[in-house]
Order: C-alpha cells, then sequence, then structure tokens
C-alpha cells in the first residue's frame, strides 16, 4: 500500500469516528437545552403561581381591614395619627376586636416574611408590600411589637423580625415598654364591668287581629268568638213579630194620629221662637187607607198602575 493511500485511509477513519461522536453529541447537546427550556418555563410558572398566591393573601387581608364596622384599617399606615384616640376606642372596644387586631397584624407579618424570601426570585414582589412594611415600622398600639415577642421570642435587641423593615427603632421601643400589654390594662376594667340592663321587648297584645294572608279575606267581627252570653234581664219587654202589621212599600205612608200630629206642631214650634204665629194643627185624613194584604209567597206581585 502506497503512503497515499495509508493517509487517505487514515482520514476516513478519522472522519467516521468523528461523525460517530458528534450526531449523539449535538442530540444531547439539543436535548439538554429543550430541558432547561422547560425547566425555565416551570420554574418562571412556579414563581408566578407564588405571586399570584401572595398577592391574593395580600388583597384578602386590604378586605378584612375594609370591611363595614370594621377597626382593622385602624393598623395601616394610612390611617394616620389624626385618628389614634378613635381607633383606640375602636381596637380595644373588646377582647374579641382586640383578638382579631392581634391575629391581622400577625398575618401581616408573615405576609412580609414571604415577600421579604422571594424578593430575589422576584424582584417586583418588594413594591407591593411597601404599604405593609410600612405599618409594621409605625406599630400602632405595640400590636406588632406583642407579636414579635410572643410568637417569635423576640427581645429589644434581638429579634429576626427586625430585618423586614427599613428602621426597627419602634419596634424596639414598643418590645421593651410593652405598650401592648398597657392599653390592654387600661380597657381591661371596661371589658370586665357588667353589661347594661337591655329593656326588655314589648309583648305583643292578643288583641291585635292576625295577619291577612295573600289571598284570604280578612276576618270580620262576626267571625270572632263572641262573649259569652248571658240571660236578658226581665224588665225588659220586646214586641213579638205577630204585633208589627205587615208593610208593604207599594203603599203610602199612613197618617199621623192626633197626639202625634200635635207633637210634631209643639216641635214646630219649639224650633222657631221668632215665629209667633202658632201653626195650625195638622187634621188627619177622615178616610185612612187600610194597608193591603201581604201577597202570597207564590203570587206574582202586581206592578201595573192603578187606574
Amino acid at each position: 500500500m502506497t503512503p497515499e493511500a495509508e493517509r487517505a485511509r487514515s482520514a476516513d477513519t478519522i472522519m467516521t469516528v468523528l461523525q460517530r461522536l458528534i450526531v449523539p453529541g449535538v442530540v444531547l447537546a439539543v436535548g439538554l437545552a429543550g430541558v432547561f427550556v422547560v425547566a425555565d418555563a416551570l420554574s418562571r410558572n412556579d414563581r408566578a403561581a407564588e405571586r399570584r398566591a401572595l398577592l391574593a393573601r395580600s388583597d384578602d387581608l386590604t378586605a378584612r381591614a375594609l370591611a363595614s364596622g370594621s377597626a382593622l384599617g385602624c393598623l395601616d399606615a394610612a390611617a394616620g395619627d389624626a385618628t389614634e384616640t378613635a381607633c383606640e376606642a375602636a381596637v380595644f372596644a373588646s377582647p374579641q376586636a382586640t383578638a382579631a387586631a392581634v391575629a391581622y397584624i400577625s398575618a401581616r407579618l408573615e405576609l412580609l416574611a414571604d415577600a421579604k424570601a422571594m424578593e430575589k426570585a422576584i424582584p417586583d414582589v418588594a413594591p407591593r408590600f411597601a404599604g405593609t412594611r410600612r405599618a409594621i415600622e409605625l406599630d400602632r398600639f405595640g400590636i406588632a411589637a406583642h407579636v414579635l415577642s410572643e410568637r417569635d421570642g423576640c427581645t429589644a435587641a434581638q429579634c429576626s423580625g427586625f430585618a423586614l423593615v427599613a428602621d426597627a427603632n419602634v419596634l424596639k421601643s414598643n418590645i421593651k415598654a410593652q405598650i401592648f400589654d398597657q392599653y390592654v390594662s387600661r380597657h381591661a376594667a371596661a371589658w370586665n364591668a357588667p353589661a347594661a340592663a337591655r329593656p326588655a321587648a314589648p309583648e305583643v297584645s292578643q288583641a291585635v287581629p292576625p295577619a291577612v294572608l295573600p289571598g284570604t279575606l280578612p276576618q270580620t267581627a262576626s267571625a270572632q268568638p263572641s262573649a259569652e252570653a248571658r240571660p236578658v234581664s226581665s224588665k225588659y219587654d220586646f214586641p213579638s213579630a205577630a204585633s208589627i202589621p205587615p208593610v208593604s212599600i207599594m203603599n203610602s205612608e199612613p197618617p199621623l194620629s192626633k197626639e202625634a200630629a200635635a207633637a210634631k206642631a209643639e216641635a214646630l214650634v219649639k224650633a222657631a221662637p221668632g215665629d209667633k204665629t202658632p201653626p195650625l194643627p195638622v187634621e188627619p185624613s177622615k178616610t185612612p187607607v187600610p194597608p193591603k194584604r201581604p201577597q202570597a209567597a207564590n203570587e206574582p206581585a202586581d206592578i201595573a198602575p192603578a187606574r
């Protein structure tokens, strides 16, 4: 074999070896790149989910603070010093209100710690909690200092919670002076005082008629139970039905008797005192019209005019 042939054969061998090594290497590199891309996407999705969960917790606490009648809004930094007295009365109005305030600040501290741990991975989280950080720094009524002291065992000299805020001087002084305990002692006497007697609710009278339901008729007086029946005294004499003559609306009214006519004339004289001339007496008709006999049940009524 000539030297040229040997060199060509060696070159072919080297190219074959390189092809066998390069192709798997390229495939491996592409696979590793794909794994890194997928891992980065998953990591970004996880960070986005953690960010959403963190912001959801913050929004939930804010909604609790802004609820109608809630005193938790007094613990935020936006409340201001002008509301100090009114907020103190609301936060320490009862043991339940004070316990709710302590739980609220404890949740805010946990939220701030989680946001602090997430700052490196998600830099845009820190500005979203500037208000919470400021409220913990101010520590109105010493509640944050009380939570750090009781939950984390912090002292004025050393506490891991001091790293959550930019200025921890107020927290240190509140832990040292136990400001929260002073507020509780001030309002505990009002908590233990007996509650004022509430006026009794007025009783509903039994004489009130029942409510009328839609679609029904109200009960009349006859439908209600009547009073107990009592016998009529014997001094009263009621006429019987047989003694009352029948009356027909088709006949004219019978004339008055002499006594009734005289009484009517006398009443007219008294009613007109300025008239000196007495009225003439009314003479009764000499031929009174007898009452018409009652019609039978089956006899038709005669409505034809008399001729």
